[in-house]
């Protein structure tokens, strides 16, 4: 029935219809980018709270003269927000799967170029 409908569609309408499809999965591009920001920045919250929880209880037990153990959290946990930092705010544009289709699609064109 849906292909029956299809084929009654004008070209300015299909153009409408596609024209809504294609925001539509813009916009789920762009929901996708805001859910990984706003995890990140709980993330970066939590992080924040607890190392300074580690911090306060080597403070508060060793003192200020004694070995710095917290560092090594810091250090290990750090590393893993920052690679959620880069595939929130940085990764999009580079390791974009988008940028590796439309090379696919330029590459398929060439080469079909080529055999005709």
């Amino acid at each position: 029935m849906d292909n029956e409908q299809n084929e009654d569609l004008s070209p300015h309408e299909s153009l409408k219809l596609i024209s809504k499809m294609m925001d539509k999965v813009q916009d789920d591009a762009l929901w996708k980018i805001a859910k990984k920001r706003s995890t990140f920045k709980l993330t970066l919250v939590i992080y924040f709270l607890i190392n300074v929880m580690l911090v306060g209880l080597w403070y508060f037990t060793t003192g200020p003269h004694s070995y710095f153990w917290p560092a090594w959290p810091m250090l290990g946990w750090g590393f893993g927000v920052a690679f959620q930092f880069v595939d929130a705010y940085i990764s999009h544009g580079i390791f974009s799967e988008d940028k590796e289709f439309e090379k696919l699609k330029k590459k398929t064109r060439e080469e079909q170029n080529k055999n005709q």
